[in-house]
């Protein structure tokens, strides 16, 4: 009996169909980079300070001392959400006494910003930041929005704004427009004959396959799927599979909690290293560009690992470099800046390639029948951990390396937890759920047969001689 990876091996691994799918479903991904990670800008946070009207009746003088200064990375920086009480300058001002002089301002009250906040605009001339005055004691919010913008990603929501408007609407309008135009593939991109086999629709995908041979210049046999030689997924397409599917038997259901884990961890690690881009030293389009950047080798790097090396311990090699470089962080000197931004940029280095392999690895993991699903969950997971990082880079405001050392831990930690997932590496994909891995470190009791695939703890003996730890 022959499977399904047999019955179309004489198409061949990387023929022109195969390269035209993949060039077309890349392309599809890229307007998604412009939007998930459009909130450093649409949401940055330029210098600001109080507000001192026109009316205050201050001298010169008084209105150049009226916000109190305060220490940031050593230094004394005008504070950006209190100012002195103006009702009291404005009586030492037409008392003509003079600000250090005549008055201790260490004794001066202090009251919030009561008449709203001056942004400079040397950085960005707008933002939701500027536009709602999103700071101080509504900071809070600016990480909220980008965790909202994560949570619509999550339930496929799309609110528009309005057209007419311009400074930072434009920029997400221009943004969000070319992801209109992937709708076109739909009618370029076919359904996977795997899954379609699966589902017992074994017509459909053999006018595909019959396709891609076409395009690849190769002659197709006449008869290509037969169900009778493909048992296996003919009798799991008669169960109905949901996603309860997923935690069913201890084996299907330690690689489902596994993986959620896994992909949540490196979301917030990904997500929260790339929205605290603007906050390293320097420009922060320059600091974006090289965030951008260093994804170029971390994903090439990932291709390399996939293609000759084993997927736990490539996962788990990326993994500990990302963590550690992020733990190291709070070691370096506060002069060095440029090496801290080095050390950020290879820790992004790391979780950017872990988080590009993930992808196959999970889809590796889980058979034909739940495999949609499988990815599904872990990429729900995903963004939850999305929704999250914002918060993990707002905790910067408190201590500028607990983000790097929360973040840093959870990698190293899913590094580990990494290490317990079946290996994959050079084994043909599960069709059933009968044929999957099992997970490594994981005991199970022998059962006497398997007559039914969902009953709990059970594994197929020839596929258990197979697994390799």
């Amino acid at each position: 009996m022959r499977d399904y990876d047999e019955v179309i091996a004489f198409l061949g691994e990387w023929g022109p169909f195969q390269r035209i799918i993949f060039f077309l479903l890349s392309a599809s991904i890229i307007p998604n980079g412009f939007n998930g990670l459009s909130s450093m800008f649409l949401a940055g946070t330029p210098e600001h300070r109080c507000r001192v009207p026109d009316a205050a009746n201050l001298s010169s003088a008084w209105r150049n001392h009226s916000i109190p200064l305060r220490l940031q990375d050593g230094r004394e920086v005008p504070h950006s959400c209190r100012r002195y009480r103006l009702a009291e300058l404005a009586n030492f001002s037409a008392l003509g006494l003079e600000p250090g002089r005549d008055v201790d301002l260490a004794q001066l009250e202090q009251e919030s910003c009561l008449d709203g906040w001056e942004f400079s605009q040397d950085v960005y001339q707008s933002t939701i930041v500027t536009e709602w005055n999103l700071v101080c004691e509504d900071d809070w919010k600016a990480p909220l929005t980008v965790s909202l913008f994560f949570g619509g990603v999550l339930v496929g929501s799309f609110i528009s704004g309005q057209l007419s408007d311009r400074d930072w609407r434009m920029l997400l309008l221009a943004l969000t427009v070319p992801g209109v135009l992937c709708v076109a593939l739909w009618w370029f991109i076919p359904e996977s004959p795997r899954w379609l086999v699966s589902q017992g629709r074994f017509q459909e995908a053999e006018l595909i396959v019959q396709k891609a041979a076409k395009i690849n210049g190769i002659v197709a046999p006449t008869t290509i799927f037969d169900p009778s030689e493909l048992q296996d997924l003919s009798s799991e397409k008669q169960q109905s599979h949901n996603v309860l599917d997923l935690l069913r038997t201890r084996n299907i259901r330690m690689v489902t909690i596994m993986s959620i884990i896994l992909w949540m961890t490196i979301s917030v690690g990904y997500f929260g290293l790339s929205l605290d881009t603007p906050n390293l030293h320097g420009d922060i389009f320059v600091n974006c560009f090289l965030s951008g950047v260093v994804e170029v080798p971390a994903y090439t790097m990932a291709w390399v690992l996939l293609q000759y090396l084993p997927r736990r311990y490539s996962m788990a090699t990326a993994l500990f470099l990302g963590g550690s470089v992020l733990l190291f962080l709070q070691l370096v000197p506060p002069d060095l800046h440029y090496l801290a931004t080095v050390l950020v940029m290879v820790g992004k280095f790391g979780v950017t390639a872990a988080f590009s392999m993930v992808y196959v690895y999970t889809a590796e993991l889980y058979p034909t029948v739940v495999r949609n699903m499988g990815v599904g969950v872990s990429s729900m997971a995903s963004r939850l951990g999305s929704i999250l990082s914002p918060y993990f880079v707002y905790l910067g405001a408190y201590d500028r390396f607990l983000p790097y050392i929360l973040m840093g831990s959870l990698t190293i930690l899913t590094a580990i937890l990494t290490l317990f997932l079946p290996e994959s590496f050079g084994i043909p994909l599960p069709d059933t759920i009968e044929q999957m891995l099992r997970v490594k470190g994981i005991k199970y009791r022998q059962t006497p047969s398997h007559t039914s695939v969902l009953k709990d703890d059970e594994e197929s003996p020839t596929i258990l001689k197979s697994t390799p730890f």
